[in-house]
């Protein structure tokens, strides 16, 4: 008798076993799976407040330069630090705007190029871009200093979700369709044994059947920490077999979602 990783007891086979020992009973629900009895919507964790794109991160410094002041003293902000996130919003919005002009113009050159190549009419020159002066040059890791100073902000007593909601510190509500949820499982040998790869996705586990050349599914084990090492025998020395295997997802112990593609390996004993 086994442990698995999750500490649940497992026999020979790698079946998942109750408390008293007993082997739990799933029959062959491969095909009719019992769906989640509640809301098929799954609340996740926020997603992360900083933006992955630029102007995605000029809107949000922007934001807090502006809204910042307003509350320095409620979270702990020093007026230095207050006059630097403004400096590096002034800063950081200036380049992004320099070099999106500058991409324009690189489009508007080539155009001109174009048209000075195989076109049959050309007008005057693309104009050069019109930049202001430029502020003063700060630090560089704009985004590190931002990410360090909201961290601390939200660790202050003062600081509330409504702070963090109007400067835009707080990530927006994710949820996942359960209905929709298919694991993608990625195969591989390990000493001549199967690895199936897997990620969790919100989930509590992962339901695991294998065909060992029978034609016929049976269930495997249920892996709540990824990757699953099938450590069953291989076949007799000399010889070869193809083991296929499918998954669904295991939510408050119920099968959720869709069962993954069925993938399959040659192993040799």
């Amino acid at each position: 008798m086994l442990r698995n990783r999750s500490g649940k007891l497992r026999d020979h086979r790698g079946a998942l076993l109750n408390h008293s020992g007993k082997l739990r009973s799933y029959g062959d629900n491969s095909k009719n799976h019992k769906k989640h009895s509640k809301s098929h919507l799954k609340p996740m964790a926020k997603a992360p407040f900083m933006p992955k794109d630029d102007p995605g991160k000029c809107q949000l410094l922007s934001n807090i330069a502006q809204k910042l002041p307003g509350y320095s003293a409620t979270v702990g902000v020093t007026a230095a630090e207050v006059a630097a996130t403004t400096a590096d919003n002034a800063f950081f919005a200036y380049i992004c705007d320099a070099k999106n002009q500058y991409a324009q113009k690189a489009l508007d050159w080539t155009a001109y190029k174009n048209n000075a190549r195989d076109g049959t009419v050309l007008g005057a020159l693309p104009a050069a871009p019109t930049l202001g002066p430029a502020p003063a040059l700060v630090p560089p890791n704009i985004f590190g200093r931002l990410a360090a100073l909201v961290a601390r902000v939200k660790k202050h007593p003062g600081y509330t979700d409504a702070i963090g909601q109007d400067l835009g510190l707080i990530g927006a509500e994710q949820t996942v369709d359960l209905n929709s949820m298919k694991p993608i499982l990625d195969l591989t040998l390990q000493a001549g044994h199967p690895n199936i790869g897997w990620t969790k996705q919100g989930m509590d586990g992962l339901e695991i059947w294998v065909d060992r050349g029978t034609g016929t599914f049976t269930f495997l084990a249920i892996d709540t920490i990824p990757d699953y090492l099938d450590t069953a025998a291989l076949p007799a020395a000399g010889t070869s077999a193809v083991w296929k295997y499918k998954a669904i997802y295991r939510l408050h112990d119920e099968q959720v979602g869709q069962w993954s593609d069925v993938i399959s390996v040659s192993v040799m004993g």
